[in-house]
């Protein structure tokens, strides 16, 4: 049994054989012709609240663009594709003309979800991706994250500097290898998820406010220029119906919406996630991911089903590298607490003075969420990719104290994430990578340089070019030549574990507490669904903790005779130890 998926857009091109109509928002243009490659341009009418729209029978693969007053050619905001490009134009593309295999997908359970953070370029576009699936489903992931695809300037970009959402870039490859992907992932039993950018768009490309200035605020800046005004009904609905479009014509499973502290009406996202639930259709499991640096947690009292958890990391990562500049700051005194109330409660700062942020408050509490609320991880791209040399943990920290931390990770209650590479030990760095033209490239290549220049650890140190073509081939993962197959073995253990006693008890599941035993060590326990306990006992450092005697069925341990050191009252240094009494 085939099938075909289309979402109908209220804006954009939306094709039909018999006509296709076109229509662009732009109030501040008194006229807007359409031009279709091969034709004279032509004008479109216009509304009087700024809608301009053309009905014209064009072939699926036609080539158009709108002419604003002043003669400047711009891409359609809502293009489904490009052809040469940010600055090029538009296509006219058939929905209905991929055959889904597999229709009747509905998604998996939240509980189940085990995600892998991925940058489609580093696998050689979407067609790679599709060729790496089964080793990552034998490997126990469930969920394959797509860093954000959105068409960027150039042929490769870390994934931040989109500026047409709609469009699925074509250096990774045509919007049908893009939905063969998905197909081919939900024939293997994965979910797929997509990260999608709604903060802000990219320097380059981005024609919006040559059409539409009012699109974005003049009072309100964000770090990377003046605010989207998602007060304006007509922005909010080009971004929600941007989240139904790549949930109901790509069919992906979840969405994870970039930097959400950085949209100035919150409401939006309440408003976004409501719009999900009464489109999506009755029985189909899709799930909403949030990044929020301000750890506020009221939008998960919703519709909204988790957020990244940077505090796990944080204060793990702390812990592993000894590292205190910028925000680690926040987590290099009392390590041991600030470890067990991630594990425990989800976030560490829940209203308390960040000194990161000279003693401004930061977060809410968040203790009374469930375990799921919460996506930890221990790399990922930000982390990784944010740093002047993009350095993975495992470049930075001792290879048991990793694996210690992998076993928490992947052990506990909270849905887990890890990023590309992490399977295998990977030690190559992931850099922040662009291919922008020379003017932008040496202003970013420059003002990346000016960022890093007050860390001590970077003082004369030559930041990779972000434009050069072997940042981003340094980018690509490469296995450990020693550790890879041993890393595999792992993780592979360890997420079977999950899959088996875990995962399937996680419904219903609420924290019993925490407490720290040493100065990088806590003991959590977790009262699961059907009645059952979990207690997992974490020490990230060398040095051995002393700890009232915990007894229980070994679950996991990292090595052989831990979980009697842990009877006897001592904790090892560098081990995790599980221990699952059943109901």
């Amino acid at each position: 049994m085939t099938a075909a998926f289309a979402r109908n857009l209220t804006f954009g091109a939306q094709f039909a054989p018999e006509a296709t109509r076109f229509r662009f928002w732009a109030p501040a243009q008194n006229g807007v012709k359409l031009e279709v490659r091969g034709e004279p341009p032509t004008e479109m009418i216009r509304s009087e609240d700024g809608w301009f729209e053309e009905t014209r029978n064009v072939p699926a693969g036609a080539r158009y663009r709108f002419v604003l007053d002043d003669g400047l050619a711009v891409p359609d905001p809502a293009s489904r594709l490009q052809d040469g490009d940010v600055h090029g134009w538009s296509v006219v593309v058939d929905p209905n003309a991929y055959a889904w295999e597999t229709p009747d997908w509905r998604g998996r359970p939240w509980a189940q979800a085990v995600i892998y953070e991925l940058h489609a370029g580093c696998f050689g576009g979407f067609d790679g991706v599709a060729e790496a699936l089964p080793r990552l489903k034998a490997l126990g992931i469930t969920a394959v994250q797509l860093m954000p695809i959105a068409d960027f300037p150039g042929v490769r970009n870390w994934g931040y500097d989109g500026v047409l959402p709609y469009a699925p870039d074509a250096a990774y490859g045509a919007p049908d290898q893009l939905k063969r992907l998905v197909d081919k992932a939900h024939a293997l039993g994965l979910m797929m998820f997509l990260d999608v950018v709604y903060n802000h768009f990219g320097p380059d490309g981005n024609y919006i406010p040559a059409a539409n200035p009012v699109f974005f605020r003049d009072d309100l800046q964000t770090p990377w220029g003046g605010a989207i005004d998602f007060r304006l009904p007509e922005v909010r609905r080009y971004f929600t119906e941007n989240t139904l479009f790549w949930l109901m014509e790509y069919r992906f499973d979840g969405l994870r919406l970039d930097a959400v502290h950085a949209i100035s009406e919150q409401d939006w996202i309440d408003e976004m996630a409501e719009a999900v639930r009464a489109t999506v259709e009755p029985g189909r499991h899709v799930h909403l991911v949030l990044e929020n640096e301000h750890n506020q947690q009221s939008h998960l009292a919703g519709e909204v089903d988790a957020q990244w958890n940077d505090d796990f990391h944080h204060v793990v990562h702390a812990a592993l590298t000894g590292e205190r500049e910028g925000y680690y700051a926040d987590y290099a005194e009392d390590v041991g607490a600030k470890l067990a109330r991630a594990l425990s409660e989800g976030f560490v700062y829940q209203g308390e003075p960040s000194p990161h942020l000279d003693g401004r408050r930061r977060g809410t509490p968040s203790g009374h969420l469930p375990p799921t609320a919460f996506i930890s991880f221990l790399q990922n791209h930000d982390q990784i990719g944010n740093r002047a040399f993009g350095d993975r943990l495992n470049a930075l920290a001792a290879p048991e104290a990793v694996e210690a931390a992998t076993a928490a990770l992947l052990l506990i209650p909270q849905i887990p994430m890890l990023f590309m590479g992490e399977e295998t030990a990977s030690e190559t760095p992931f850099l922040f990578f662009t291919d922008h033209e020379p003017d932008l490239a040496e202003a970013v290549r420059k003002g990346r340089r000016k960022e890093f220049a007050k860390f001590a650890a970077f003082a004369g140190a030559e930041i990779p070019d972000p434009n050069a073509v072997e940042t981003f081939e340094r980018s690509i993962p490469k296995p450990h030549p020693e550790r890879a197959e041993a890393r595999a073995a792992l993780i592979a253990r360890l997420l079977a574990l999950r899959a088996a006693e875990i995962a399937p008890r996680i419904p219903g599941a609420v924290s019993e507490g925490a407490e720290a035993v040493g100065p990088a060590a806590a003991v959590a326990r977790w009262r699961l669904g059907d009645g059952a306990r979990l207690t997992l006992a974490l020490n990230l450092v060398n040095e051995p903790a002393s700890l009232a005697p915990v007894a229980g069925p070994i679950l996991f341990e990292t090595a052989p005779g831990a979980a009697d050191a842990l009877r006897a009252g001592t904790l090892p240094g560098r081990t995790t130890i599980a221990l699952l009494e059943r109901a």
